[in-house]
């Protein structure tokens, strides 16, 4: 039976089941289990309190980013992508604690399709085997050469560039091009989600489908890149120049550990299409335009530098970058599509039944916080009879 609750219970505490102002307790429990339960809760929440969530989020930041940078020093830059997860969604955590366990079950539900992507990345090689599909390394070579005269251009490049004897200044360049490629799309990622989780999901899902293409195509076209050609004696030599640079940078063990990652982690024929400039371009297409500067276009340099690197160090061919940014930019336009469609029809929902829409141009912005299918509704002119976007 429900009484009141005891009066020994001082303002403030708090008893079994979340009683609120007004509420009934249960008193047949023992009162010591109540004043247990107090107690115990007053303890865990009072320090949390003095405190406050946003100086407890800056602090565990402050930690985990020592944490980092204390890793990159002595293991390297993290190349595998189990460890990139976690290092994202961990700091991604930190962002939502204090908000509740829902928020923080959100955010690993998003980046659930993200992390199982990157992982099923490295094990297309073995599908690729088990159906028995044949490499593709001289045809490919001979279509290169073909295409540039003769000339191979990362053999080319490297006759010209790369001395065995010497590292220059341009070869930590490149090498340090080459590590975005592990973190540009991840962190552009944990940006948007952080800061609108709408233009995040707009910008995943061309990751999520561009990473699903490629990953078709390395299954059903499996191609060996210039280094491994050159090993298997189709051309003079072709070495594998990605991680040199780190010895002119004094950071040797980083070279060590990206060369360890690449031939453990990485599919070695996933060559074409290039996913290295597949995600360098679209990540220059989404900052580019995303962003109002009049320097916004020198985003694309992104890729154009990331294309340079991959050939001069041997990873891939010309074509393999071609058909890359081929992809990237197919992935755009189909979800700037899709999108388009979903948008009009969900505009639709807040018309009256039976009559059409045609969206105007208009200089109106969006003002910050706006519904963005309210505002495109709040513009359209409506007109009976006329041919609509409803529908279609």
């Amino acid at each position: 039976m429900a009484k009141e609750a005891p009066a020994d219970l001082v303002e403030g505490d708090v008893v079994a089941g979340d009683v609120h102002e007004g509420e009934l307790v249960d008193v047949e429990a023992p009162p010591w289990s109540v004043r247990w339960s107090a107690s115990t809760s007053s303890a865990v929440l009072r320090p949390i309190h003095a405190i406050g969530w946003p100086r407890i989020r800056w602090t565990a930041l402050v930690v985990y980013l020592g944490v980092l940078v204390a890793i990159v020093l002595t293991e390297g830059v993290p190349t595998g992508r189990g460890a990139i997860g976690i290092i994202m969604m961990s700091g991604l955590a930190i962002s939502r604690l204090g908000r509740g366990w829902r928020q923080l079950g959100r955010m690993v539900v998003d980046w659930l399709p993200f992390t199982a992507v990157l992982q099923f990345y490295d094990h297309t090689r073995g599908l690729a085997d088990g159906l028995g599909i044949p490499l593709h390394e001289a045809d490919i070579l001979h279509a290169e050469q073909w295409l540039f005269g003769g000339v191979e251009p990362s053999l080319w490049l490297q006759q010209h560039l790369y001395s065995p004897m010497h590292v220059y200044w341009y070869d930590a360049v490149v090498t340090l091009i080459y590590t975005t490629h592990f973190l540009a799309t991840p962190i552009l990622a944990a940006v948007l989600w952080l800061r609108d989780r709408r233009l995040w999901m707009r910008y995943i899902s061309r990751v999520i489908l561009l990473s699903v293409a490629g990953l078709i195509t390395y299954v059903l076209f499996p191609e060996a890149p210039p280094w491994l050609a050159a090993r298997d004696g189709l051309t003079p030599s072709v070495d594998r120049l990605s991680p040199r640079g780190w010895i002119w940078l004094h950071a040797e063990n980083m070279d060590d550990l990206l060369g360890q990652a690449q031939n453990d982690g990485a599919n070695p024929v996933a060559a074409m299409p290039s996913l290295h400039i597949a995600f360098a371009a679209l990540v220059a297409i989404f900052v580019a335009t995303r962003i109002r500067s009049k320097w916004r276009r020198l985003a694309y340099l992104y890729p154009v530098a990331m294309g340079f690197t991959l050939v001069y160090t041997g990873e891939h061919y010309v074509l393999d970058l071609v058909v890359g940014v081929a992809y990237a930019v197919a992935a755009h336009l189909v979800m700037n599509r899709w999108e388009a469609r979903r948008g009009r029809r969900r505009s639709c929902r807040y018309l009256t039944p039976g009559r059409t829409t045609r969206t105007i141009s208009t200089n109106r912005e969006r003002p910050p916080g706006a519904d963005p299918v309210l505002f495109v509704t709040s513009v359209a002119v409506v007109s009976d009879g006329a041919p609509g976007a409803c529908g279609t």
